[in-house]
This record gives structure tokens, C-alpha cells and sequence, in this order.
């Protein structure tokens, strides 16, 4: 190991991001905390992210708001809230703080100002970076769970695999039965027509296509997804022939997980919850349209098929992969 666990502590990791995006990292994290199986690590992320440490607290201990930077798309950058927050991590006094947003174009010099022992992660060549020693170059080109492994293994802390996990627990179970939706378990196909970006939302009369041709094959079609995505989940429902269940906005998280878990299948754009269907090995189906389907799409391509719409728009090849799935 690069640097000796007879000296890392207290470890910090900056990811101030999505579910898909934290998803991704998991492999990389049980590599981390085997290697530091004594050290406190803590995640510095968006506001959601402490249900994740909480669900995730195998690998890590605790959790501190992130409340944004300059560059970054993800928060309101406020300058007094971030010195506050900057003041709160040279007091943490943190002996290692690991880069894990992204190439480090905009936040290398911002995590520099942390005050850790050491700083490691990615850099951009060409732009500044806090001592090469403990940063390597961005890798790109690569799927995103093997480019946090290829970072672990920079610094000498050997991988135990890529597979995704998460976990489920009795609250998950609950939440699911307080929605009372009349579903029966492997006899139903989830339908997660919404994503964060509509440009990255596959056209919904596609859904109400595949949702249908579900119904057809005797499954029953559940709509799922936020509060926020309700809209997109009835646009959807209109569109279709027969009756979907829509479960949109009525559901947790934890409670989506567990729908997915029973689920016969998914079928969805490539979000948060392909990721979570690619951990719990739920058959599915992925239609990528951010122009990076090597990156995010699931790995194992026996249970999971995707499609890269921006270089294969073709209904016809889903609608194919989509039968091989339920079959």
C-alpha cells in the first residue's frame, strides 16, 4: 500500500453527486475499507447522500454536507457557507482526503485547502494538480466502477471485484407494503420512464410500447419513479393500450429497491435505478442517451442488456432485447 494503514485514520472522500454517480464507487470503497478496516471514513457529498452513508455504513462512518463550489453544477454556491465548511475540514484535520468527482479540472486546488495529511485522486494534464505523487491521469474512456478501482489500485489497495451492491433493510420492506401496490412478486415489469436530465429521457410513446408488450406476456406494467417524475409517469400510462399500476411518487427509495428486487424486470434510461437493478441482479433492459453508454451501462451483459440510442436509435433492437429479457 502507498500510504501504511499504521497512519491513515481518518479518511475523507469528495463526491458530491447522484445515485448512479455513488453507486459506482461502491467496489472501490469495499477495496478502501478493507485496506483501512480501522480508519474513520467520511463522505463529503450532496444533501441526500447521508440516507446513502447510512445505508452503506459497512464502508462508511459518517457523513458532512458539501454545499458546493464554484464550477459546479449540482448546488447554489454560497462564499459563506463554503467557508464554514472549509474551516469545518482543516479542523477535521483528515489524513487522507480522496478526489473522486472527477478529473479534477475544478476542485483539485479546492481540496488542497482542506489541510490533509495527504490528498490523492485525479488529474487533467495540463491543469493544476496538488503534487502528482498520490494523483493519477483521469482515465478516460472507461467504465465508471473501474475507474475508481483503477484509482484504489494506484495507491496499492487490491480490488475484491466490481460488483454492485445495496443493501436492504426491514425500513425498505415497510415503506414498500405502505404503498399498497397490487403486485405479485416475478409477475411484474418496472417501467422507469424519468431521468434527471430530460435529455437523457428515452421518448415515451417507447415506454408505453415496451410497458404494453409486458401486459401482453402476462406481467403486470409499474410505473415507477419520483415525486418529481409523476408527470412523465402518467404521460406514459396515456400512451398505452392496457392499464399500468403507477407507483410513481408513492414510493421511497428503499422502497423502489425492493420493487426492483421482485421485479421480473426493468426497463429504463440509464439512471440511478439501473444501477440499483444492476446491484440486486434484476434482469433489465438500459437505453442509453447521454453519448456514454461505455461508462455507465451495466457491466454484466448476460442479465442486462442496453442499447446506445445516440448511435443505435432503432425501437425495433430494444423492443428485441426487451423479449429475450422476459423470456
Amino acid at each position: 500500500m502507498t500510504l501504511s494503514p499504521v497512519k491513515i485514520k481518518k479518511i475523507a472522500i469528495f463526491r458530491a453527486l447522484q445515485l448512479g454517480d455513488m453507486l459506482c464507487t461502491i467496489p472501490a470503497l469495499k477495496a478502501l475499507r478493507a485496506a483501512y478496516p480501522e480508519a474513520e471514513i467520511t463522505l463529503l457529498g450532496l444533501p441526500w447522500a447521508e440516507t446513502f452513508v447510512n445505508r452503506f455504513n459497512m464502508y462508511l462512518d459518517r457523513f458532512i454536507w458539501f454545499p458546493g463550489f464554484p464550477g459546479l453544477p449540482e448546488q447554489l454556491f454560497k462564499p459563506q457557507t463554503f467557508c464554514t465548511f472549509l474551516k469545518k475540514m482543516i479542523q477535521e484535520e483528515f489524513d487522507l482526503v480522496l478526489q473522486m468527482q472527477g478529473n479534477g479540472n475544478i476542485v483539485n486546488p479546492m481540496v488542497e485547502l482542506f489541510g490533509a495529511a495527504n490528498v490523492a485522486g485525479f488529474f487533467k494534464e495540463g491543469v493544476y494538480v496538488p503534487g502528482k505523487c498520490l494523483f493519477m491521469p483521469y482515465p478516460e474512456k472507461v467504465h465508471e466502477i473501474e475507474r475508481h478501482l483503477q484509482l484504489m489500485e494506484f495507491l496499492g489497495i487490491p480490488s475484491l471485484g466490481k460488483d454492485l451492491e445495496f443493501p436492504l433493510t426491514v425500513a425498505d420492506e415497510e415503506d414498500l407494503k405502505k404503498a399498497a401496490l397490487p403486485v405479485e412478486e416475478g409477475k411484474y415489469v418496472c417501467i422507469h420512464p424519468g431521468s434527471r436530465g430530460a435529455s437523457r429521457q428515452w421518448d415515451t410513446d417507447y415506454f408505453a410500447r415496451l410497458a404494453d408488450i409486458a401486459i401482453e406476456k402476462g406481467f403486470e406494467a409499474v410505473i415507477t419513479g419520483t415525486k418529481e417524475e409523476t408527470d412523465i409517469a402518467r404521460r406514459v400510462a396515456s400512451k398505452m393500450k392496457g392499464k399500468p399500476i403507477i407507483a410513481s411518487g408513492k414510493t421511497s427509495m428503499g422502497a423502489v429497491a425492493m420493487l426492483l428486487k421482485n421485479a421480473g424486470a426493468l426497463v429504463s434510461n440509464c439512471t440511478g435505478v439501473s444501477h440499483i437493478a444492476a446491484a440486486l441482479k434484476t434482469k433489465s433492459v438500459v437505453v442509453s442517451l447521454d453519448g456514454e453508454a461505455h461508462r455507465w451501462v451495466p457491466l454484466n451483459k448476460e442479465i442486462h442488456r442496453s442499447v446506445d440510442w445516440t448511435t443505435n436509435p432503432d425501437f425495433e433492437l430494444v423492443q428485441k432485447e426487451f423479449l429475450k429479457v422476459l423470456n
